[in-house]
């Protein structure tokens, strides 16, 4: 992997952006395995004098998690327990967040003051040490003695997590989708412990197996055992692992009764004597178990008397395995979203607009697959991105459009149980679409760089502030136009590219000014927590005003600002109460 990426860091974007290989290498992981875009890779790194042993700091709002990551750029096979030390100082140094701002460099000031607000939303903290070395030994040790460390503490909730080369490889592939071998694994089976099963002429085994032989199956850390699972480790720290590693240390004995056991799949499955040997194994649920299981290994080894309960099936179609890998995870939603994609009222929503739309489709639950051929792509929208655009418009707060979790949960109730259009639906599906289709690489709304690396959520500000432009033009300030008339108005007027690229030059000129204000008055302006506060909303709107007061007075502004009037003219019938949020 070293000279691998030791190749790509050639490219223009790592030299031109970086001063060296340390701070490259942590821009091609974030770019390669978090799949962050150059500006936002570019805004993560906090390396350099005053980083405090904190290379860089990625926030992920849809995972709810912040991971703070220290690089190890080495050429050479083995690394020892000295960068796993460092990571523990910044552990400790994160539990005191305003001592470790006052000495740390101005990039991570900042990154301090948007973990501090994560931290308050309850976001989970995940230390990644990525390195291109493996491990020694001792530093394995190590590595033990601090994951109990941090697991242990009630603070904060954190893990840490080693991507060494071997799991570095894994990760890379991932995401470039290579085919791997599977693994092939024997377990020692014990007496009266297991059965033999087949079932619709299926093969399988049901097996009650030691924690401490857990421990021992390959691919757990790297992740390549879950390769099928619909979703990867959550971490230590929810509910639900937290409660597994609490049964490990404190009640290892009834561990078996309290879990629901493991599903795994192998293309071969064969029993000779007490050994049980499997030909590419994949576990399909249980995924967080074996993960927390693995994270209390020191306790599993001493657990004796603690088993967990196994199921192989000999699968050999992979259609077959997708569908067992879905089905067996369904019975706990991991987020707010998932429990909401069946719901009364999003499937009376669904079954209006695909009535409207005859060629659309309006997708409901995570990660389904539609078929482009069968439905016109212009007219297929996604659940999880009309909450954030109603929250946007309708409740105006597109600060609020970042925490999916809080809008499948909290706001569901104003944003979904009330009857809504489907020319509503598919307008606002459009008018974001022309905003996020200018958020590209070349920029062509010459936006402030740190906007582009809010690409996140920074784009429902400004779809915010087209609703916002109609109501100043349309001298309607406390109410919130009708998506579908708006987007009408636009077409019949020749002007959504026009006022799309205004609301973004308004955006941009909120931002620059709130930035300025900050520092006239000697306080540190955070983007990212301004961007997330109801304070944006008021900056934005006085930069709209400004904007069409300063308009009149360009040269041939005034005529631009009539055509604006005479095109952009709404019924007060087609203005509508703002949904309350907040």
């Amino acid at each position: 992997m070293y000279n691998r990426i030791l190749s790509e860091l050639t490219r223009e974007y790592y030299k031109t952006n970086f001063p060296n290989d340390g701070q490259r290498f942590i821009a091609w992981y974030l770019r390669n395995i978090h799949n962050l875009d150059t500006y936002e890779a570019k805004e993560c790194i906090t390396d350099g004098a005053g980083d405090k042993q904190i290379d860089a700091v990625y926030i992920d709002d849809q995972s709810c998690t912040v991971y703070i990551i220290q690089g190890k750029f080495y050429d050479r096979d083995t690394v020892d327990a000295e960068p796993l030390r460092e990571v523990l100082s910044s552990w400790i140094q994160i539990q005191d967040l305003a001592h470790l701002q006052e000495g740390a460099n101005h990039k991570l000031q900042m990154k301090i003051s948007e973990i501090s607000a994560a931290i308050d939303d309850d976001y989970e903290i995940c230390f990644e040490l990525i390195t291109t070395s493996n491990l020694t030994e001792s530093a394995k040790q190590d590595l033990d003695l601090f994951q109990r460390q941090i697991a242990e503490n009630e603070n904060i909730s954190a893990s840490i997590t080693v991507v060494d080369n071997d799991t570095l490889q894994f990760k890379y592939d991932e995401a470039l989708n290579r085919n791997r071998p599977y693994i092939n694994y024997e377990f020692q089976l014990e007496n009266g412990k297991y059965m033999e099963l087949t079932i619709a002429g299926t093969k399988a085994v049901i097996a009650a197996l030691p924690l401490k032989e857990c421990i021992k199956i390959p691919g757990i850390k790297s992740g390549s055992l879950f390769r099928k699972n619909v979703r990867q480790s959550l971490g230590a720290n929810n509910k639900v692992n937290k409660g597994i590693a609490r049964t490990i240390k404190t009640s290892p004995g009834e561990f078996f009764f309290l879990h629901n056991g493991i599903t795994a799949i192998c293309s071969q499955i064969s029993v000779h004597g007490d050994v049980l040997s499997l030909k590419e194994l994949n576990v399909v649920n249980g995924c967080q178990s074996l993960n927390t299981i693995f994270s209390c290994s020191e306790f599993a080894k001493k657990a004796d008397n603690a088993y967990i309960m196994f199921r192989f099936y000999e699968i050999t179609s992979p259609e077959r395995a997708d569908s067992i890998s879905i089905s067996t995870n369904s019975q706990s939603a991991v987020k707010a979203r998932d429990l909401r994609s069946n719901d009364k009222a999003v499937l009376a929503m669904k079954k209006a607009y695909e009535q409207f739309y005859t060629d659309g489709y309006f997708m409901t639950k995570r990660g389904e697959k539609v078929d482009t051929v069968k439905y016109n792509t212009a007219h297929i929208v996604n659940l999880t991105d009309l909450g954030k655009q109603l929250i946007a418009w309708h409740s105006q707060r597109p600060n609020l459009s970042y925490g999916e979790t809080k809008i499948f949960d909290k706001y569901f109730d104003q944003l979904f149980r009330r009857e809504y259009k489907p020319e509503n639906i598919q307008a606002l599906n459009v008018l974001f679409g022309t905003v996020y289709s200018k958020w590209d690489k070349d920029n062509p709304m010459e936006l402030n760089e740190t906007l582009l690396a809010m690409k996140a959520y920074a784009p429902y500000h400004q779809l915010y502030a087209i609703s916002v432009i109609f109501c100043e033009i349309n001298k309607m300030n406390d109410s919130v136009p009708s998506p579908a008339v708006v987007l009408q108005k636009l077409n019949s007027a020749r002007l959504l590219d026009s006022i799309v690229e205004t609301a973004g030059s308004c955006l941009n000129m909120a931002l620059e000014t709130a930035s300025t204000e900050a520092v006239e008055n000697g306080k540190m302006f955070v983007p990212q927590n301004w961007i997330k506060s109801k304070t944006s909303l008021r900056d934005l709107r006085t930069a709209i005003k400004q904007y069409l007061a300063s308009l009149r007075m360009m040269p041939g502004g005034k005529q631009v600002l009539e055509g604006w009037y005479s095109g952009l003219e709404m019924r007060k019938e087609d203005f509508d109460s703002r949904w309350t949020a907040d």
